[in-house]
């Protein structure tokens, strides 16, 4: 019988522990650095390893070219929110934003049709609803909704495998368009 109060003890601690835990993480948003992701070039199949940016669950950061709080490209109604999700903050922590070190700018809100969207260096941040692992991209290169999707790399990268960085991209036919292009 003491057994099972110890047990029972320790199993009531470990879930208090936890949901504290989960309490002071929804306090606050950190932008992490996913290392050694496998970053895959959609249009090319081409694969590298990079340092990227995570949100909390390890899945990769984007960004838009061209798209900014003066000119938004990726909106509800065109259709990229549902399959480019905005990164978001509760207003509670829109005050409590940190990032990796490695993670070069400087990170903001903008509040926007009834949510706070995080942004660094005033870029709207991204996930990829077709991403199913974490520290995995597979949207980098989609030309969509006007602009080309990047994953946020970390500023110290990994050595990398497959195609150099330095190197020139090989002669590519233009990249396919998509719904809202």
């Amino acid at each position: 019988l003491r057994r099972r109060t110890l047990i029972l003890a320790a199993v009531v601690a470990g879930f208090a522990t936890t949901a504290l835990a989960g309490y002071a993480i929804a306090k606050t948003f950190t932008l992490n650095v996913g290392k050694n992701a496998t970053v895959t070039n959609f249009n090319t199949h081409d694969k590298t390893t990079e340092n990227v940016a995570t949100n909390s669950r390890g899945f990769v950061i984007y960004t838009l070219s061209g798209d900014s709080k003066q000119h938004p490209k990726c909106r509800k109604d065109n259709g990229c929110l549902g399959f480019w999700p905005p990164v978001t903050v509760k207003s509670s922590s829109a005050k409590k934003l940190s990032k990796a070190s490695a993670l070069k700018g400087r990170l903001g809100i903008w509040k926007r049709n009834g949510f706070n969207q995080v942004t660094l260096n005033g870029h709207p941040l991204y996930t990829f609803s077709m991403d199913s692992k974490r520290n995995a991209a597979g949207g980098e290169g989609i030309a969509t909704f006007k602009g080309v999707w990047h994953v946020v790399k970390s500023s110290r990268q990994s050595s990398g495998s497959g195609t150099s960085p330095s190197s020139p991209p090989p002669m590519q036919p233009p990249p396919p368009t998509y719904p809202g292009y």
